[in-house]
Parts: C-alpha cells; structure tokens; sequence
C-alpha cells in the first residue's frame, strides 16, 4: 500500500427481487469527485476507523441505510492510481451487504438507486467499473490494482492477484 494512497471503502448493498432479480444499490453523485455518475456507496476511512466502521458510517452518510458491521462480507481491495495527479491515489477495500434497517433515500452526496446486477449503467460509471465489477457481482474475492491513463478518467492497465 503506497503511503500517499487514501483510504477508501466501498460497500456494495444486494436485495433479491421477485421482478428483477438481484438488484444492487449504487447512486447518482450529486457533489465533489464522481460527480454525475453513477457510483457505489463509501468514502475516506476516517482515522482511528477501522474499514468496517468506515463502511457502516459511509453506507448511513449516504443513504440513510444501518448495516451492522456483523452484515459486511470483505470482498476484495482496489489499488487506485493516478500518475498525472498521485493526490487521487486510493487504497480501497471492497465490502458487500445482503442486511441492513431502513430504506435507501436521497442525501445532499447521493441520489441511490437499485440497479438490476445484470443491467447496470456502464456508461454513466467510472470507466473501470465494468472491468472488475462483474468479478463482485460473481461473489468473488478479489485484489486488483487499476492504473488511470493521464486523464484521470480512462484505464491505462489493470492487474488483478
């Protein structure tokens, strides 16, 4: 882990339903980085927080949703580069949720939305989503480490281990 990388979870929340299946929740990112697109829920680790703590207080931050730190399955870590501006580097870990209390609403950072796993809106993620988000929606776990190309925007590589 590069010492300069943030720390970063992200939490993905799961439901069965009898119309679409397995759905995923994911929102519309209303401010700061990600803006306009469709993102999953979490942020910084705060410090002193443990991932899990982290995870349960982005996942509430954001959506207004209690998952028990009990309910969070670790599902992996993504190494974020950025050669063109190593500030945005992030070290994540990846968690997934099949419990929590409430029901998702809107908050000043997020619009969140349940998205069927098998249809989710590529075009209006991150560019690399659609290279490692198949792997968690399949159960697995997984590291990756995923370099941005100078833009800030597209891949340059990917490594998974």
């Amino acid at each position: 882990m590069d010492f300069r990388a943030s720390p970063v979870v992200l939490c993905f929340l799961f439901r069965e339903t009898e119309q679409d299946g397995r759905e995923v929740l994911m929102g519309l990112k209303k401010t700061g980085f990600g803006l306009g697109r469709v993102v999953t829920l979490g942020g910084h680790i705060e410090p002193g927080e443990t991932p899990e703590q982290a995870a349960v207080r982005e996942v509430e931050e954001e959506s207004g949703v209690v998952v028990a730190e009990q309910d969070l399955q670790r599902a992996g870590t993504i190494e974020w580069i950025f050669p063109a501006q190593p500030g945005l580097d992030m070290s994540t870990v990846l968690f997934r949720a099949h419990r929590w209390d409430g029901e998702p609403g809107e908050t000043d950072e997020i619009l969140p939305a349940w998205y069927p796993a098998t249809e989710l809106p590529y075009s209006r993620m991150w560019p690399d989503s659609a290279l490692w988000m198949p792997r968690l929606l399949s159960g697995d776990y997984f590291n990756a480490v995923i370099t941005i190309a100078a833009d800030n925007v597209n891949v340059a590589s990917v490594d998974f281990s």
